[in-house]
């Protein structure tokens, strides 16, 4: 069974967890800096996550603007090489305290490119024991990272 997550409340059971970006399909696109949507009802993208938390598929889709260009950024300008991989993460949380007033109209998503194997890192403790301590926050840091203004 497929669980989607369109609206915050359902996003919500991810709220804070990383989020292994499996495949990133978008509905808009980015031409001179300027997000093209072919309406206002649809998604501008959809995502299939891979979530701890939630053991069955997970198929997200992005209806903020600022959470898809940060996601157009790290697939379609900067690219995903072979050995990295894309982790997101949803919050309600990580907004800078002005901000909170108007969180029901920002950008929830932070969107990280990592080393292969990150998302283990961060979700199995069992996983490569041989790092631990300071090495272990060393290779779970990311390559790149995505994320609104808005954001601490």
């Amino acid at each position: 069974m497929e669980t989607i997550l369109r609206k915050d409340s359902e996003w919500g059971l991810t709220d804070g967890e990383p989020c292994r970006v499996i495949n990133f399909t978008p509905m808009a696109s980015v031409e001179n800096e300027k997000v093209l949507a072919p309406n206002r009802t649809e998604p501008y993208a959809a995502v299939i996550l891979e979530c701890k938390k939630i053991p069955n598929e997970i198929r997200g889709l992005i209806c903020h603007k600022v959470d898809f260009r940060n996601l157009w950024a790290a697939f379609k300008e900067r690219g995903i090489k072979q050995n990295e991989e894309v982790i997101i993460f949803y919050s309600k949380k990580h907004l800078k305290s002005f901000i909170k007033l108007f969180s029901a109209f920002m950008p929830r998503i932070v969107v990280w490119i990592c080393a292969k194997g990150t998302f283990e890192l961060m979700t199995d403790p069992n996983f490569r024991p041989d790092l631990q301590g300071k090495d272990r926050f060393l290779a779970m840091k990311p390559i790149a990272e995505f994320k609104s203004e808005v954001m601490k």
